[in-house]
């Protein structure tokens, strides 16, 4: 059986002794140090400029209340994580990221496509970077499609959450690198219906070694996971 590659899902708050607040700087670093194959953020598009965070409602994980794209640029600018941190923008983890792993994007809210595709464009030329650095992925097919268009030369994740009667016929008009599924509805026949498409195979989010062991023997590629010091730990057991 091939290890499983690791993806620190929301930058991998829980490894180590001491969680990290989720889309972190600090999480995100120490997920790099770690060694990681990939890191997956999120982002939200508002007034121009890419957040990177999780919900759509503060207060949870970034302070202050309310839904965070009806807030001000002024009032997110003033919010802050659990260790102290604001709100990280996506040029700061481009920045941080660099070449040290893949860095897999989910757009979470609304008409983010063509800034994200200006931010990445600006980032690739100023660095002298690579777009195969980089995946796009989202629940709005819709987004991914636009990206498709717009940013051709960036990998496609395409997330679902449940079985499609057709399985991973969603990918095919998106022209795909990854069909990105959750933990409980993962099946022998979507894997192989993925593979047949030439699909890697990403589950989300398997943080137990039972469950990174039966992902290992369906011959997924990868997994996002919260804990990928204890994902690499296990995976060494098969070098």
């Amino acid at each position: 059986m091939n290890p499983l590659l690791c993806i620190a899902h929301r930058g991998g708050p829980l490894a180590g002794p001491e969680p990290l607040p989720e889309n972190s700087l600090a999480a995100i670093k120490r997920a790099l140090d770690l060694g990681v194959y990939a890191v997956e953020i999120d982002v939200f598009q508002i007034h121009g400029e890419l957040f990177v965070t999780h919900d759509r409602r503060l207060g949870r994980v970034v302070s202050g209340q309310g839904i965070i794209t009806a807030q001000s640029l002024d009032y997110l600018n003033a919010q802050h994580l659990a260790n102290g941190e604001p709100m990280p923008r996506l040029q700061q983890v481009l920045e941080l990221v660099g070449e040290k792993a893949l860095l897999n994007i989910e757009i979470k809210g609304e008409n983010t496509v063509p800034i994200l595709a200006q931010v990445l464009d600006d980032h690739i030329y100023s660095h002298r970077g690579n777009y195969e650095q980089y995946c796009v992925s989202s629940f709005d097919h819709q987004q991914l499609f636009q990206s498709l268009q717009q940013m051709p030369q960036v990998k496609r994740g395409v997330l679902i959450e449940g079985i499609p009667l057709d399985y991973a016929a969603c990918c095919e008009p998106l022209k795909a690198y990854s069909f990105n599924t959750h933990l409980s509805f993962v099946t022998h026949e979507l894997m192989v219906d993925a593979q047949r498409r030439g699909l890697k195979n990403w589950v989300y989010t398997v943080n137990h070694e039972d469950d990174w062991r039966a992902m290992q023997q369906l011959g997924v590629d990868a997994v996002f996971t919260d804990k990928p010091d204890a994902l690499l730990a296990f995976t060494q057991l098969f070098d």
